[in-house]
């Protein structure tokens, strides 16, 4: 019987409806989905067992909930189809193969200071080199993803100016693609981060967030105003460790003096502990163990010019929430009350006492998912079977 005109299309995208469904809320019951997508039973029953059949989802018999008759049966992504994230910064690379439904299987820190793309590239093929078992455990690895602390062209993953890497117009994703024979893609750090803390983090169903990420390379990061994240003409939007913190302060690499990201660093946080280099888990745990007169001192001047930030992002965007990542979510820890006071006390009109700070959910891992979005995109747009190569495993 021939396919009527337009049902491809619209099977294609049904589909796309349902895997999308599943990899941003994690396993649902079939009745769920029915209810979420507003299809009839029999229509999400062919949908899921054509997802099964693609094996992008697997079904399983839902816990008894108490009530007479059979049970729905939960739908699951299939955490087992994965990409490779990678996210360069002027400390380390750290590579992770993360699955469907944001699930990090593995994530390994190398350090390095300022690598260019070539040795983030040869970094990025001797872990996934060493992931061997983790590899073949996988059903399908379908691209790569990369969150890189710079301007980054979103048409084609080259990186534009990363200032703290030194990299200006460099073919990132071209690179990782050609080294690893995957689809690659390439997006900011701080946008992607605020992606995953909105998909599967602490901005899940939240409107109204804007979103802060520090790293070893400085600060960026991101608003959703109304559910929708503010890209910027150009896509640049969301260099807010450029906010002028302190008149006539310490120099920025862009010219200016005072920014944010010059006045709270992690350098100072790891200077005044007595470290060279540390992942947050070192680091919070150093804060937490080595409190001194002098980490008193710098945390809490760092928190204070902070707060000054982030009442300005509170005037502009009015957020329900703000969310800290990376090493300020390690600050806002070591004096939480410190920082929601300023806020509560600088914004206008009182919109500071009723915003939630707090810190932002997937910690270490937050990047890595947000890099992995890039690559999930496509398969999610239009789930299809598998291309050859390393993108099948076993």
């Amino acid at each position: 019987m021939p396919t009527k005109p337009g049902s491809e299309s619209i099977r294609i995208r049904n589909l796309s409806r349902v895997l999308a469904l599943l990899h941003r809320r994690g396993p649902l019951p079939r009745a769920e989905l029915t209810r979420l997508t507003g299809f009839n039973r029999s229509t999400v029953g062919a949908l899921t067992t054509e997802l099964a059949r693609l094996g992008l989802a697997y079904e399983t018999e839902a816990p008894a909930a108490g009530r007479a008759g059979r049970p729905s049966p939960l739908v699951h992504p299939n955490e087992r189809v994965a990409v490779l994230a990678v996210h360069p910064d002027v400390d380390a690379v750290t590579v992770g193969l993360v699955g469907l439904g944001g699930k990090v299987h593995r994530r390994v820190r190398c350090n390095a200071a300022s690598p260019s793309v070539p040795e983030t590239v040869n970094i990025t093929k001797t872990v996934v080199g060493s992931m061997a078992s983790a590899l073949a455990a996988m059903d399908r690895v379908v691209g790569i993803g990369a969150a890189v602390p710079g301007l980054v062209d979103s048409s084609d993953g080259s990186v534009r100016l990363a200032p703290h890497l030194g990299w200006k117009n460099e073919p990132l994703a071209a690179a990782l693609s050609s080294a690893l024979s995957l689809p690659a893609w390439a997006g900011n750090d701080a946008t992607l981060g605020t992606l995953a803390e909105s998909t599967f983090g602490a901005g899940i169903g939240q409107d109204n967030v804007v979103y802060l990420n520090g790293s070893a390379s400085g600060i960026g990061g991101g608003a959703v105003v109304g559910g929708i994240p503010l890209s910027g003409a150009d896509g640049f939007a969301g260099e807010l460790g450029h906010t002028l913190v302190r008149t006539g302060g310490l120099p920025c690499h862009c010219g200016r003096r005072g920014c944010l990201e010059t006045e709270v660093n992690l350098a100072g946080l790891l200077e005044v502990l007595g470290l060279q280099t540390a992942d947050l888990d070192q680091l919070e745990a150093a804060m937490r163990t080595q409190e001194s007169p002098g980490l008193r001192e710098t945390a809490g001047r760092q928190l204070d010019l902070l707060g000054e930030a982030v009442v300005n992002f509170v005037n502009i965007f009015n957020p329900r929430t703000v969310l800290l990542g990376g090493f300020l979510g390690v600050l806002w820890a070591f004096d939480p009350q410190r920082l929601q006071n300023i806020v509560a006390q600088g914004a206008i009109s009182g919109l500071g006492g009723s915003v939630d700070i707090r810190r932002a959910a997937l910690g270490a891992d937050l990047l890595l998912v947000g890099a992995a979005e890039l690559a999930f995109a496509p398969l999610l747009a239009r789930p299809a079977p598998s291309v050859p190569g390393l993108a099948e495993t076993r």
